[in-house]
């Protein structure tokens, strides 16, 4: 886990002066996609040291999810080990009622780290704007430090999946922050709708 997790985050964007009615390809073609009102997540915590009864961070996920509007479908607990994490992912993505997965632990720079190396083969597609927005969010709170996040996202089979770090703070802030805003925005492209 990175230092990131003693840290908690308070940004406050005011995104009124950006159009967000469209995207843009590479090319500067307009792209119309249909947006799910409810999305249906799985939340994954990755520790050893925890349960389902006692997670904290996972619990926190879940709340902001719901108070969005949105739906979380399964709660998975897994240990730090790159097969289970794999398998766990791959599960979610083929029921029929998961549309985004997020998990929480191991992104950081210790050993036992290795959610991105269990999850990164798996994509389709990777998304590192995400990565890239969460470091670059939390370096005005934290600084340099933000570096050690190695928070990334991408998509298998058309669902989106965020991998964040193990601390509540950075979970929620992540979550609130980049996750809920565009996650109907993202399963709309993924999904070619």
């Amino acid at each position: 886990m990175s230092n990131h997790d003693d840290q908690s985050h308070g940004h406050d964007h005011d995104d009124s002066s950006h159009d967000h009615s469209h995207d843009h390809d590479d090319e500067g073609h307009q792209h119309s996609h249909l947006e799910l009102d409810t999305v249906s997540f799985g939340v994954v915590t990755v520790s050893t040291s925890r349960s389902l009864e006692n997670d904290p961070g996972g619990d926190k996920l879940q709340k902001l999810i719901e108070a969005d509007g949105h739906e979380v479908a399964v709660r998975e607990l897994v240990g730090d080990e790159r097969e289970a994490i794999a398998a766990t992912v791959e599960a979610l993505v083929e029921r029929n009622d998961v549309d985004a997965v997020v998990l929480t632990g191991g992104t950081g720079l210790s050993p036992e780290d290795v959610t991105v190396e269990a999850v990164r083969p798996l994509f389709d597609q990777e998304i590192p704007g995400f990565g890239e927005l969460f470091r670059s969010l939390s370096y005005e709170d934290i600084g340099p430090r933000a570096l050690l996040s190695r928070a990334f996202a991408g998509s298998k089979e058309g669902v989106a999946i965020f991998c964040l770090p193990g601390s509540k703070q950075a979970a929620a802030f992540g979550t609130e922050e980049l996750i809920l805003p565009t996650v109907a925005h993202i399963l709309g492209h993924t999904r070619g709708r």
